[in-house]
C-alpha cells in the first residue's frame, strides 16, 4: 500500500457508517451486511469523498465489544467497498490491520494512539492516513464532569504531543488529520469554545477534522432530539469550513455537500 496524503485542496466530507446496534444516532439502521453495503454506496454517490465505518459504538456510557466481533462487523463490509475511500473508525490495532487488508485507506483513532500500542506499528507499515482524536476519559467516563482550565489550549497541546509521538514513530506528518473531539469528555460549554477557537488548531498543520454531526450539545442547545439535529447540524459544519475545518464527519452526507459547494460558489465570489 502506497503513503496515504490527506489532499485538502477542499473540504472533504466523510460519511458516517455505524455497523452496531447501539451507536446514539443510528444505531442499528446498518447492523446487517446488505444493509451498510448500500448505505456506503449511497453515501459516496450522494458525493461523500470518505466512508468512515465503525463496529464499536463512542456514544458516551457505550461498552466495548471483542476485537473478533469489532473485525465480523467491519471487515466484510470494507471488502464489499474497498473501490471506494475507507477509513475504519478503530482504537484496535488488530482490527485497523485487518480493516486495511480489506481495503481500507485511513485510521481514524479516538484514543489518538493511545489505548492500543500496536497502533503506531500497524499505521506506519501500511502507511496509512491516520485520524489523531482528543478525548478526556473513556466512552463509558468522559462524561462525568469534564474538566478544563483553557478547553482549547489544553486540546490543542495535546493533539500537538500526539501529533509528536507518530511522527516520531515513524508516520509522515502528511498522514495526519487531527480533530479536537467534539462531544467526548466536554461540556456543551467546552464544545462552543472549541468550534468558537478552532482557527487556533491551524498552528498544528496538519488538516482538522470536525465530528458535530447529530451530537447532544446540538440538542441541548436547539431542544431538538438527535434525529431532529439536522439544521443545528449544517450549522456547525458551516461555521467549522469557515473556520478552518477541512474534514466534515457527517451523517447527513448530501446536505452537508451542498453545505460546502455553496460555500465554494460564495467564496469564488468574494
Amino acid at each position: 500500500m502506497e503513503t496515504f496524503h490527506w489532499k485538502t485542496d477542499r473540504p472533504l466530507v466523510m460519511g458516517i457508517l455505524n455497523v452496531t446496534p447501539d451507536s446514539f444516532s443510528d444505531g442499528g439502521q446498518h447492523f446487517d451486511l446488505a444493509s451498510a453495503v448500500a448505505r456506503a454506496r449511497q453515501m459516496a454517490s450522494e458525493g461523500a469523498d470518505i466512508i468512515d465505518i465503525g463496529g464499536e459504538s463512542t456514544r458516551p456510557g457505550a461498552p466495548g465489544v471483542s476485537a473478533d466481533e469489532e473485525t465480523r462487523r467491519v471487515v466484510p463490509v470494507i471488502e464489499q467497498i474497498s473501490d471506494l475511500p475507507v477509513s475504519v473508525d478503530t482504537t484496535k490495532a488488530i482490527v485497523a490491520e485487518r480493516a486495511l487488508a480489506a481495503g481500507a485507506r485511513i485510521v481514524n483513532d479516538i484514543s489518538a494512539l493511545q489505548s492500543d500500542a500496536g497502533m503506531l506499528p500497524v499505521v506506519r507499515n501500511s502507511g496509512a492516513g491516520v485520524v489523531l482524536m482528543h478525548r478526556q476519559g473513556t466512552p463509558v467516563t468522559m462524561q462525568n464532569n469534564p474538566r478544563y482550565a483553557d478547553v482549547v489550549q489544553e486540546v490543542c497541546k495535546f493533539l500537538a504531543e500526539r501529533m509528536e509521538f507518530a511522527v516520531t514513530g515513524g508516520v509522515k506528518k502528511t498522514q495526519i488529520a487531527v480533530d479536537p473531539g467534539i462531544g467526548f469528555g466536554k461540556t456543551v460549554e467546552h464544545n462552543r469554545q472549541l468550534l468558537a477557537g478552532l482557527e487556533q488548531f491551524s498552528v498544528l498543520g496538519c488538516p482538522i477534522l470536525v465530528g458535530a454531526s447529530r451530537k447532544s450539545f446540538i440538542g441541548q442547545l436547539l431542544n431538538r432530539p438527535a434525529h431532529d439535529r439536522l439544521p443545528g447540524s449544517l450549522a456547525v459544519a458551516a461555521w467549522a469550513v469557515l473556520h478552518g475545518a477541512k474534514i466534515l464527519r457527517v451523517h447527513d452526507v448530501v446536505e452537508t455537500v451542498d453545505v460546502v459547494r455553496m460555500l465554494a460558489a460564495l467564496r469564488k465570489v468574494d
